[in-house]
This record gives C-alpha cells, sequence and structure tokens, in this order.
C-alpha cells in the first residue's frame, strides 16, 4: 500500500497597471486556497512598496511556520496525555537585504506553553523537539527554524 499524497493548491491574482512605473503601481492582490472560504488581501513589504496595513508573503512564511510548529506540539501532547491550556508564539524572522540572494535566513519561534502541572519541563520541552522535527513546513523550508520556547505550568 501506497502512502497518500497531499496536494495543495493556491490562486494570487492581481490587475492593475505597471506603466506608473516601480515606485507607484499597486501590490494589493488576492489570494485563496481552496476549499477555504477565507480569501486574503495581500501585499509586498513596505519597505518594497507594500500596504503596512495587509500581510506580505513574508509574513506568511513566518506564520505558516509557527502554526504548524503549534499544531505539531499540540498533537504530540495530545498524544501523550499532557493537558496544554494555553500557547502563544510571538515568531520573528530575519531578512538581511546584503545578503544576496535576499532571502529570510533565519526564523525564530518563541511560544510561550501553559500547561497542568505533571510533567516535567525537561519533558515538555523534549516533546517540543518532536513536534518540531514532525513539523511539516519547518521541514519544507531551506531557512532554518529555531524554536525557543518558555513553559508554564497551573495548578
Amino acid at each position: 500500500m501506497t502512502a497518500p499524497v497531499h496536494r495543495y493548491t493556491t490562486t494570487c491574482s492581481w490587475s492593475g497597471s505597471t506603466a506608473v512605473g516601480y515606485a507607484a503601481y499597486d501590490r494589493t492582490h488576492a489570494a485563496a486556497a481552496d476549499p477555504a472560504d477565507t480569501a486574503l488581501a495581500l501585499s509586498s513589504d513596505p519597505a518594497f512598496g507594500g500596504d503596512p496595513a495587509r500581510l506580505n508573503p513574508e509574513q506568511l512564511v513566518v506564520l505558516a511556520a509557527s502554526s504548524c510548529q503549534l499544531l505539531s506540539f499540540l498533537a504530540v501532547a495530545a498524544r501523550a496525555r499532557l493537558d496544554v491550556r494555553d500557547y502563544r508564539d510571538e515568531a520573528t524572522a530575519t531578512m538581511p537585504e546584503d545578503d544576496k540572494p535576499v532571502r529570510l535566513t533565519e526564523i525564530v519561534l518563541h511560544p510561550h506553553i501553559v500547561l497542568a502541572a505533571g510533567p516535567s519541563e525537561e519533558r515538555v520541552r523534549h516533546l517540543v523537539e518532536v513536534a518540531h522535527r514532525e513539523c511539516f513546513i519547518a521541514n519544507s523550508l531551506a531557512t532554518p527554524v529555531r524554536v525557543e520556547p518558555t513553559v508554564e505550568f497551573v495548578g
């Protein structure tokens, strides 16, 4: 029996005119991923002429890494019978323009994980590492993804 192959399809669309030159054309575009009902209105990073009120592709990559780690950790924790009560991540990424080709050179996830008392912090940190190894997005990126968790227990 062969393992299933998952396929993902997205659409991006833009219309307007670039005849006004690089500095003036509108970077706003739409993105969707069937079968999800929600479409996104995106732009480029404001440093490249984009609308700061809209998400940009670089932020989406960081969000994808953060979301995948969250989902992977919750799955690992649930299988280990840990009671996770809250998980909040403030992820960061670095993209230096003087390091060619310009790219995200590092993504750092900073999850703050709150759990019911019971497991040791060492066990939780081990499961964070397991989740990181199982994270589909981190495994798909050439950019290194680092996870620096803080762990808190509540009674």
